[in-house]
C-alpha cells in the first residue's frame, strides 16, 4: 500500500505528505488496470478534512481515506469504478453507508512476544507490524471487547505468545451476527499444548453472555492471519446464527462472510433483483461460501432450482445447512473449485451468480459460462480491477445491463459493485 502523490512521490504512511496533494490508494501491480492519479485535477480540494475520528490513520494500514470527507471518500470511489468500468455502460450513484462507522462484523487482533512483553494489536500490512489500538472505527464494539477480554485472560492464565518461532497464541477472531448478536471467538494458535482452553472458553462467555461457541484453529504456517488449520471447538456448538436478507445462516468460524451485514443486505436484494426470478429457473451460485448469495435470492424470488460450489469445505457443509434451515429442499451445494466444476459440470443453468474472491474468476469458468449460455448473470465483485477484465472476457456472450457499485467498506478505497448481464 502506498501514498500517490500529485507530484509522483511514494510514501508507506501519510506522516510528510502534504494533505492538499496526496491520498491513500491501494494499488495492485498485478493488474494491468490502474486506479486514478489522485491530484488536484481529480478530485475536489474541499473534500479534503482532518482524519475521521481515528488517532491511527495512517498508522494501521486498515483504513485509507480518512483524511476525506465521507462524501470526499465516496466521490473517489465513483471516480475509480467508473474509469474500470464506465466502458460497459451507465455506472449508477454507488449506494453509500448511512452510519459508516462500527459496520465489521468480524474483528482480528494479533499478538507477539517481543522484547519481553507482549503486543497485541492490528496487523499492518505494509511491514507486517502490529499496532496497538483502544478503539476502531470500523469494528464493532462488542466483538472487539470479546478479544480485549482474551488478552486479559491469557495474562491471568499465564499463556505463552508466539514469538516467531516458539510460544502458543498467535492471534484472535470475534465475528458478531448483527441480526442475532450471536458472537462467535476463534483462538488461533500453533501446535503446541494450550493448557486451560476449556476454563478460558468458559470464562469468556461468562465475562460476555453473547459469545456462543468459542474454537481453537492450529497455524503451523508463516502467514499470521491464517485460519485453515484444524478446529477444535472448547465451547458452545462451533457456529453462530444470524439474520440476513430474510433468510437464517449458519455461520462458522473458518467461513466467509461479508463483514458488513448492514449494507450486504443493499447488496443482495440488488443482486436478487438483477436476476429477475419468476421461481422456476434454475440457479448456479458460484463461489458460493455458506450459500448467502444463491439462498437469499431463492427467498427473494423463488427458484427451480439451487446448485453452489465453493472451495472451502467448512463453507460448503454450513451452506448445505442454511439451504435446509430455510426450507431450500431443491439445492445442492459441491466442494471444487472454479476449475474443477467447470470441467464437471453439464446442467443448464437459467441464472448465474458469480462472487468471486478478489483474483475474479478462472477464465475457465468464464469459459463454462460462454459455453452453457445462462440468460443472466449477477456478477458480485469486490475488486473493479478483476471484474473489468472478466467483463471484457465475457463481452463475447454478453450485454452489460446495469452497474451499481456499493460502499461496504467506508474508510477504504475498496468497493463492491454488482453487475447485471444478459446473453446475446
Amino acid at each position: 500500500m502506498s501514498l500517490m502523490c500529485s507530484i509522483g512521490k511514494n510514501y508507506v504512511g501519510d506522516a510528510d505528505c502534504p494533505k492538499n496533494n496526496c491520498l491513500f490508494l491501494d494499488i495492485s501491480p498485478k493488474y494491468r488496470y490502474n486506479v486514478l492519479n489522485v491530484n488536484k485535477r481529480s478530485i475536489n480540494m474541499n473534500y479534503l478534512t482532518d482524519k475521521r475520528d481515528c488517532k491511527y490513520a495512517g498508522k494501521c494500514g486498515a483504513c485509507q481515506t480518512l483524511n476525506l470527507t465521507y462524501e470526499g471518500e465516496l466521490s473517489l470511489k465513483m471516480k475509480k469504478v467508473i474509469s474500470l468500468l464506465g466502458r460497459f455502460g451507465h455506472v449508477e450513484e454507488i449506494i453509500p453507508m448511512e452510519k459508516p462507522i462500527h459496520y465489521r462484523n468480524k474483528v482480528q487482533y494479533l499478538l507477539n512476544w517481543n522484547g519481553g512483553r507482549i503486543r497485541f494489536g492490528l496487523y499492518r500490512a505494509s511491514d507486517g507490524g502490529i499496532v496497538s489500538v483502544d478503539k476502531c472505527f470500523a469494528e464493532d464494539p462488542e466483538a472487539s471487547a470479546v478479544c480485549r477480554t482474551v488478552r486479559k485472560l491469557i495474562d491471568r492464565h499465564k499463556i505463552s505468545v508466539y514469538d516467531g518461532r516458539r510460544g502458543l497464541l498467535r492471534h484472535v477472531m470475534a465475528r458478531r451476527a448483527f441480526g442475532t448478536g450471536e458472537i462467535l471467538c476463534a483462538l488461533v494458535t500453533t501446535d503446541s499444548p494450550f493448557p486451560h482452553a476449556a476454563e478460558i472458553a468458559a470464562e469468556l462467555h461468562e465475562k460476555h453472555k453473547n459469545v456462543v461457541s468459542v474454537s481453537r484453529i492450529i497455524n503451523t504456517t508463516n502467514t499470521p492471519l491464517w485460519m485453515g488449520g484444524e478446529e477444535t471447538v472448547l465451547y458452545g456448538d462451533g457456529f453462530i446464527t444470524d439474520r440476513l436478507a430474510g433468510g437464517t445462516f449458519r455461520i462458522s468460524a473458518k467461513s466467509f462472510y461479508q463483514i458488513n451485514p448492514i449494507q450486504t443486505e443493499v447488496l443482495y436484494r440488488i443482486a436478487a433483483e438483477y436476476a429477475g426470478l419468476t421461481g422456476r429457473e434454475n440457479i448456479l451460485d458460484a463461489y458460493c461460501g455458506i450459500g448467502t448469495v444463491g439462498i437469499a435470492a431463492a427467498i427473494i424470488g423463488g427458484c427451480g432450482s439451487l446448485t453452489g460450489f465453493d472451495v472451502n469445505r467448512d463453507a460448503v457443509e454450513d451452506a448445505k445447512r442454511n439451504a435446509a434451515l430455510n426450507g431450500i429442499v431443491n439445492a445442492e451445494f459441491v466442494c471444487a473449485d472454479d476449475r474443477k466444476f467447470a470441467l464437471k459440470n453439464k446442467t443448464h443453468m437459467d441464472v448465474v451468480f458469480a462472487d468471486p474472491p478478489r483474483a475474479g474468476c478462472e477464465k475457465r469458468f468464464l469459459n463454462f459460462v460462454l459455453d452453457h449460455k445462462p440468460e443472466r448473470m449477477v456478477y458480485i465483485s469486490c475488486n473493479p480491477e478483476t471484474l473489468a477484465r472478466d467483463l471484457a472476457y465475457l463481452k463475447q456472450g454478453y450485454k452489460v445491463e446495469k452497474i451499481q457499485p456499493v460502499d461496504m467498506f467506508p474508510g477504504t478505497t475498496h468497493c463492491e459493485v454488482v453487475v447485471q448481464l444478459h446473453a446475446k
